[in-house]
């Protein structure tokens, strides 16, 4: 979508501005540059906006549908891991090493993610990251049809590295779609994760029921994603989001920013709030189901539903959280959900009734909702090269993922599954304690 390159002046007051950041023409050198420091922006006028809204709308749902893809491909082998573990005789600590390979492949797919961008513009990389999952999907299914543990792994570590490029690309897409529009977007975009998840799980649930493999799920799934990536990536505009009229940087000096990102101490507080919302995440996605097969004692059918219920509550409490996050500001948001999170774990962990299980549940599915979209977001906001921000933060995230699915799963073989999931609420406190690390400027409503 292109937007007329008139006007390029900034207003004295452009906090709640509208601002342009997609697809401007080459600009002079002396052209100024956006207070986010990263994109040429400039006010968006009564009638760029009129030329622009249909294009703006197509944008922001195609970046939605690839974060509903995301939810699907991130809750595809949860629901079915009793089943796979059945089928290939392995262990609780087997499995925990095989959800780590996701995320070791995921970390190198953020890593990969600023390159590949620059490559092939958001477009083309969030068409080939699709893609790419599908094909790790179909290779699971395959393993798991000739009983392959070593096959499997590998093709985890693939899907994790599909995974970990398309969220960074995609976050960095719907933070300038959020700009763009000038309001809080993001929780509703991370709500189709969310529901993505939910259904997957929902599937899941489904094929275990009605005694679909887990191998024809994982194919099936495949074959849906291939789809959806080769007739979608239309909607997305060309570029690739980065600093388009800044002076082009040397390889060394690209890599000494993306180094000095780990030297950012807002950056690193921004990723211990998503370490304890990734680790809630990932930890529901990799032994909720488990737990509450093995620990509170439910059918596996039923304990997929747990999980749905998770998915669904964390992306009801996204779709309705961009006008309360524009109310109470992020650090007030992350703060009340870290608590609810810290609460719906204790009950999770420590009810015998059924409804209070679930109502742990949902709460520990508030708890998780907001700390990864706001965290990417502030994290795009807050300097130059976007691609590159959102990755180290995003590496932090990730990290839980990596550390987390072993680690409970090594506590849980000397000291049981639910009181492994007492690591989770360690680490909802420290997001409680870095949430001003969110903080917007000099908003009154972001104070502690």
């Amino acid at each position: 979508m292109n937007v007329p390159a008139t006007s390029r002046c900034w207003p004295e007051h452009h906090q709640r501005a509208h601002w342009s950041a997609i697809d401007l023409p080459a600009a002079p050198q002396n052209d100024q540059f956006g207070p986010l420091g990263h994109v040429l922006l400039r006010p968006v006028t009564p009638s760029d906006l009129a030329v622009a809204s249909s294009d703006l709308r197509r944008w922001r749902w195609t970046i939605t549908a690839a974060f509903l893809l995301g939810g699907i491909t991130v809750s595809a082998w949860g629901p079915r891991l009793p089943a796979i573990k059945a089928g290939l005789g392995i262990g609780t600590a087997t499995i925990g090493l095989l959800l780590a390979g996701v995320t070791v492949g995921a970390i190198l797919g953020l890593l990969s993610s600023t390159p590949v961008l620059h490559w092939l513009g958001g477009r083309r990389a969030i068409g080939a990251a699709l893609l790419l999952i599908a094909g790790a999907m179909t290779a699971m299914g395959v393993a798991l049809l000739v009983d392959s543990v070593l096959v499997l792994a590998v093709a985890f570590v693939f899907v994790g590295f599909g995974i970990g490029l398309l969220d960074v690309l995609i976050n960095v897409e719907g933070a300038a779609v959020e700009r763009a529009l000038g309001r809080t977007v993001m929780p509703a975009m991370h709500a189709a994760w969310s529901i993505g998840a939910a259904a997957g799980s929902g599937i899941g649930a489904a094929c275990a029921a009605l005694g679909i493999s887990p191998s024809e799920q994982m194919i099936g799934e495949a074959v849906l994603i291939a789809g959806a990536a080769l007739g979608g990536a239309r909607g997305i505009p060309g570029g690739d989001r980065s600093e388009a009229a800044q002076p082009e940087q040397k390889r060394g000096e690209k890599f000494r920013q993306w180094l000095h990102g780990w030297l950012d101490w807002r950056l690193l507080l921004i990723g211990v709030v998503m370490l304890g919302a990734e680790l809630g995440e990932g930890s529901a996605s990799s032994w909720l189901t488990l737990a509450v097969h093995n620990d509170h004692g439910q059918t596996a059918a039923v304990a997929a539903l747990f999980f749905t219920a998770f998915a669904a509550g964390e992306a009801l409490t996204r779709i309705l959280g961009g006008p309360v996050v524009d109310r109470l500001g992020p650090v007030r948001t992350i703060r009340v959900t870290a608590v609810l999170g810290v609460l719906g774990v204790l009950l999770f962990i420590g009810a015998g009734n059924t409804w209070l299980i679930l109502a742990g549940v949902l709460l520990w599915a508030v708890g998780v909702s907001m700390g990864f979209p706001l965290g990417m977001s502030a994290a795009a906001d807050s300097g130059p090269d976007p691609a590159a921000r959102v990755s180290v933060v995003a590496s932090i995230g990730y990290f839980a993922n990596l550390a987390g699915p072993p680690a409970i799963g090594l506590l849980a073989e000397s000291a049981g599954l639910l009181h492994a999931l007492w690591l989770i609420v360690a680490l909802f406190l420290a997001a409680f304690a870095a949430a001003g690390s969110f903080r917007r400027g000099p908003d009154p409503q972001d104070a502690p």
